[in-house]
């Protein structure tokens, strides 16, 4: 019992830091940031299981990290009120064509971070953005002002 009580504990730490760390943090880990990863994994399991080597002790502190992963999945799922807490929100980081500097502060973001990724989904130039947002797994997404003239019908899609 003292595994899952333990397995439980280290759950609710990590989830409390992964939300601390943000999402751009997460999504863009570097290599190094990777290897750190596994450490920390390595290094969890050492105090989940009190060094106990046993499979059933590896069995309980996995299981019960699986239960509570799908706990809290089901409980988002089921409580739409619980989803931001569990999950975080999206956030508007352009609008209009303009940087909401006060959302990238929060995020702990750069213009030039959005402007990247505005380029690699083909985006040139900022001011044709009427949205960017930063999803809650820390990918962006942008709608531009040619997408939204296409969806009106004012201007022929281009192909």
């Amino acid at each position: 019992m003292e595994t899952v009580i333990r397995a439980a504990i280290v759950y609710l730490f990590l989830w409390v830091v992964s939300r601390a760390m943000g999402k751009k943090e997460l999504s863009g880990m570097s290599s190094f940031e990777l290897i750190l990863l596994v450490i920390m994994g390595d290094l969890i399991q050492q105090g989940v299981t009190q060094q106990d080597t046993s499979l059933t002790a590896a069995l309980l502190a996995v299981a019960t990290l699986a239960v509570l992963i799908v706990s809290i999945s089901w409980v988002t799922f089921r409580f739409e009120r619980a989803a931001p807490v569990a999950e975080g929100l999206p956030v508007i980081v352009v609008r209009e064509g303009r940087i909401q500097r006060e959302a990238l502060r929060i995020e702990r973001l750069t213009e030039d971070e959005v402007a990247e990724e505005a380029r690699q989904q083909g985006i040139p130039d900022l001011r044709d953005v009427l949205v960017g947002v930063l999803e809650t797994d820390g990918k962006f997404s942008f709608v531009t002002q040619q997408r939204r003239r296409q969806q009106s019908g004012s201007e022929p899609p281009t192909t």
